[in-house]
């Protein structure tokens, strides 16, 4: 039976209607709008340029860490030492601007630790076959150690002749009024997403976390792959720690304390899967804004901010019981 052109058209929009509406951060998408309305009109400090400009704002350190992340679960991994490295590479650009040397001189530093840490994360990983679980929460300890001996365990909030320079980078608005952090993580997200979709490395990442045994089997370079993924999740950790420093301008040492848990929960709810295979960089931006946005309304609607562990673990437990549902149809 012939088929028209106006069934082709037809066809193609239907089963990309139908794509659309089965992907999870298309939903959470609208979450997050109806989310911005109904707070927009349950409070009047929600829909404020200085509240939107602060949530905009707060989204962007999860979310750069969150990007990393997303290299990790793809092939079926995890890294729970994201926050300490951050806590660690803020540290070291502190202290080593605080002793004198340049911005650039500091964030070659911070950029040189989060990809040593990276990489001794993936080499035990994918080298030595040590479970991803145990090594990075292994490194989890040993980097907010470290960074608790390079500072003495004091705050740091002196940072040398490019002071001024520090705090524009991660607390400035240089273009149209939009935040820095915002800039960056923008910027990352495109990167991360054309990595992904259009090149070959994206492609054995997804490959490996499809099947790690097969894509072993053609020939893709599985080892030299996870390591590179580790250090990219330490890196984005890293990128995050220089920006947070700026935006703060001051370091402790309990600085990203339990962020792994946000960033894991981001890039889960945002629709990347934990078994690996799945995983976007739009998806991970959604999840962070999802977060942020639960976060905000929080204090704005009179909740107790405890409660905020409640709701991010159940939008958790809602992503993992969607992926469910999404694999249950496809197996029927």
């Amino acid at each position: 039976m012939a088929v028209t052109l106006d069934q082709t058209i037809a066809q193609k929009q239907h089963s990309f209607l139908s794509r659309l509406f089965s992907t999870q951060t298309f939903w959470v998408v609208i979450a997050v709008i109806l989310a911005c309305i109904f707070l927009s009109f349950a409070t009047d400090a929600f829909a404020t340029s200085k509240n939107l400009y602060n949530i905009t704002r707060n989204i962007t350190f999860v979310a750069i860490v969150a990007l990393g992340m997303t290299f990790v679960i793809i092939t079926g991994g995890i890294d729970l030492s994201v926050g300490s490295v951050l806590c660690l590479c803020s540290m070291v650009l502190a202290v080593t601007m605080h002793a004198g040397y340049s911005i650039e001189i500091g964030i070659l530093a911070t950029i040189i630790t989060a990809l040593v840490i990276g990489g001794f994360n993936g080499v035990l990983i994918a080298y030595l076959g040590f479970p991803p679980f145990v090594v990075t929460l292994g490194m989890l300890s040993i980097a907010r150690s470290l960074a608790m001996v390079a500072s003495n365990n004091t705050v740091v909030f002196q940072f040398g002749p490019d002071h001024d320079k520090l705090l524009a980078l991660g607390g400035g608005a240089w273009v149209f009024g939009i935040a820095n952090p915002v800039l960056y993580m923008i910027v990352l997200a495109l990167i991360t997403g054309f990595i992904l979709r259009w090149t070959k490395f994206g492609r054995h990442i997804f490959a490996i976390g499809g099947n790690e045994h097969a894509a072993t089997l053609t020939g893709v370079p599985v080892k030299q792959i996870k390591v590179a993924v580790y250090m990219i999740s330490a890196l984005s950790a890293g990128i995050a720690g220089i920006i947070q420093t700026g935006w703060l301008g001051a370091v402790t040492t309990n600085l990203g304390t339990g962020m792994e848990l946000q960033v894991i929960a981001a890039t889960v709810i945002g629709g990347a899967n934990l078994a690996g295979g799945v995983g976007t960089a739009f998806g991970a931006i959604v999840g962070a804004a999802l977060i942020e946005v639960i976060r905000n309304s929080l204090g704005l609607l009179g909740i107790n901010a405890f409660w905020q562990g409640v709701f991010i673990g159940g939008a958790i437990l809602m992503a993992v019981l969607f992926d469910r549902i999404r694999n249950f149809r496809r197996s029927d």
